[in-house]
């Protein structure tokens, strides 16, 4: 480095190497790092590393190319250095020098939250304008090779989900797609049901234009979405069920259809943060029933991803599918194109009540459908939207406090299979039988980035929606049956960890292996419930481990009330069934997330 007066001039002239080509050829140069100082900054093939002329502790040394989402080119401006080698250090130590400057945004992983991402920006400082210009156009051309980054989105921000922040959730992540150049149309929902309205109603050939959609809000406004995106366009046949399983209905063998005007008259009267699927069938009905002829969208669809940037009342699939609760962490996860595939279940009501006519409506759930306990929760928290989200632990304690069991009968197929792990199981008669579990069978595997279940190709071939169900192809199947008084019914898509409970329900439920799990609580002594629950509060809790608790792997699952009333918790909303069945699709859809770090 070559000083005049108080002036620095920092590798003025040539480049140590020429421009990245098609040798993987290394491009080094010196630059100021600010707030450090002298660096020999160098261009690999996967990432850009920097060299301290100075030494100095405690400073990242190396950024990969995957983990940068934006490199600008800023104006003249000061570089702060706070280390430079003994030569220099009396003379320009401390000071603030001005120079060209290029900025590389990235982040870095939390010390404490491995799976949460802190921003990092490093800014170099060169007195040769056309040098900096180089080195951004050499990693912005890097960047663009990189595979899966997405251009363009469609972001629904729900104002009032959880504490009323989903405008301001939004404006702290929207300077991360500006500077990754993601273009965004977002759409402010302004009324119930918008966004299913506007999913279920936009042209194929308008999606196709999207790398995908994404959501600012909780999972019940991910629900919504996801339901607008999936009713017209995915087509699969209903839920298999036992032989006896009462409902007469012409199956054409999909589940296209979806009652729109029984889907209003169940949610009309809910306010802004809450699922109302559609708010006006004549808004958008006329458009759903041609949006097909003009283009085709395939579902599944390897490119198109959702994305949720956290702003709800639990955020259980943001917490499973990221490994944490950070909105900045989901933003940078969308920009950066990652990609986890999901599980979705397909729940279909064939009855609202004993004495209703047989008429079957769809519904889709990304965590997870309850019974009992959760869909009481879910209906004396209306009393108490006021609240916000406290609302749900005043619920819950009241429902606690009554104690009230159902009547039911569930139905599901038990494939038989060493991945799969009972805590329970009932045998013809209904007698409870505890499982035994070999040592390597007990082990917990947990679903985490590169999860190798969840990236596990089925054993036999098999071509369209029934790819999606590969365990429902397997010979070996049967029903089983559990009968009696239940205090809760639920059917976990995945293990919907969140804040209260920091292991979910399930701790080893997966994100894409094509399983629901089957917990069904019966009817036992308070104390013995509230043990259970405390359990679920724990970290490395054992909440399945009561006599009184069944815990199932299945595909597939149908469920009789015997009662008058019958409410079910979909993704945090309210759906009566009297009659229900559900199936589980394997990785239907994509997610902009890498899993959770563990």
């Amino acid at each position: 480095m070559e000083r005049e007066g108080n002036d620095c001039h920092v590798g003025d002239t040539s480049l140590t190497a020429s421009l990245f080509d098609d040798e993987a050829s290394v491009l080094s140069s010196t630059f100021l790092l600010d707030h450090v100082g002298e660096v020999t900054l160098t261009f690999h093939e996967d990432r850009l590393s920097w060299k301290l002329v100075g030494p100095l502790d405690n400073v990242a040394t190396e950024i990969k190319l995957s983990e940068i989402y934006a490199v600008d080119l800023n104006d003249h401006g000061s570089i702060y250095i706070s280390s430079l080698p003994p030569a220099t250090e009396c003379l320009l130590l401390g000071e603030d020098i001005q120079m060209y400057r290029f900025t590389v945004h990235g982040f870095i992983r939390s010390k404490n939250q491995p799976s949460q991402c802190i921003l990092a920006d490093y800014t170099f400082g060169h007195t040769n304008l056309q040098m900096c210009r180089k080195w951004v156009n050499q990693l912005n051309a890097s960047l663009k090779r990189e595979v899966g980054r997405p251009k363009n989105l469609l972001v629904f921000v729900h104002p009032r989900s959880g504490k009323g922040n989903g405008c301001r959730t939004w404006e702290a992540v929207a300077p991360i797609f500006s500077r990754a150049k993601v273009e965004t149309k977002v759409i402010v929902t302004e009324r119930a049901g918008e966004a299913f309205g506007v999913m279920s109603s936009i042209t194929n050939m308008e999606l196709n234009s999207y790398d995908g959609v994404v959501a600012v809000g909780g999972d019940g406004f991910f629900n919504e979405i996801l339901n607008g995106f999936l009713s017209p366009r995915f087509k699969a046949p209903y839920p298999p069920t036992p032989s006896d399983f009462v409902h007469v209905v012409k199956d054409n063998g999909y589940s296209l259809d979806h009652d729109d005007d029984e889907i209003v008259a169940e949610t009309s009267s809910k306010k802004e943060d809450q699922f109302p699927l559609i708010s006006s069938p004549k808004q958008f009905g006329s458009r759903i029933s041609n949006l097909n002829k003009a283009a085709e969208f395939p579902v599944p669809n390897e490119w198109f991803r959702f994305g949720i940037i956290p702003a709800g009342s639990t955020d259980a699939i943001v917490i499973c599918t990221t490994g944490t609760r950070d909105p900045i962490t989901s933003a940078l996860q969308i920009v950066l194109g990652k990609r986890v595939h999901l599980d979705i279940a397909q729940v279909v009501r064939w009855k609202t009540t004993p004495r209703s006519e047989v008429e079957p409506n769809v519904r889709y759930a990304a965590s997870f459908s309850g019974y009992g306990f959760y869909g009481d929760v879910i209906t004396e928290s209306e009393k108490y939207r006021w609240m916000g989200p406290k609302r749900y632990d005043y619920a819950g304690t009241m429902v606690f406090l009554k104690h009230r069991s159902y009547e039911a009968e569930i139905a599901y197929l038990d494939v038989e299979s060493d991945e799969i792990n009972l805590t329970s199981k009932r045998d013809h008669q209904g007698n409870l039988i505890r499982a035994v579990r070999s040592s390597h069978i007990s082990e917990k595997r947990i679903c985490r980035t590169n999860c190798n279940v969840c990236n596990e190709k089925p054993n036999h071939a098999s071509v369209g929606v029934c790819s999606l169900t590969p365990h429902l192809n397997s010979e070996e199947t049967r029903w089983a049956r559990s009968k009696g008084h239940f205090l809760s019914v639920g059917a976990a898509v995945i293990s919907c960890r969140n804040e209260k409970a920091p292991d979910g329900l399930v701790a080893d439920a997966h994100l894409s292996d094509g399983f629901l799990h089957l917990i069904l609580i019966r009817d036992c002594p308070h104390a013995s419930y509230l043990w259970h629950l405390t359990q679920l509060t724990r970290r490395g809790g054992n909440p399945l481990n009561f006599k009184f608790v069944e815990h199932h792997k299945t595909p597939a699952f149908s469920f009789t009330s015997s009662g008058d009333e019958s409410v079910w918790n979909v993704d945090g909303e309210i759906f009566q069934a009297h009659q229900l069945s559900a199936q589980v699709f394997r990785g239907l859809v994509s997610m902009f997330a890498s899993g959770p770090e563990v």
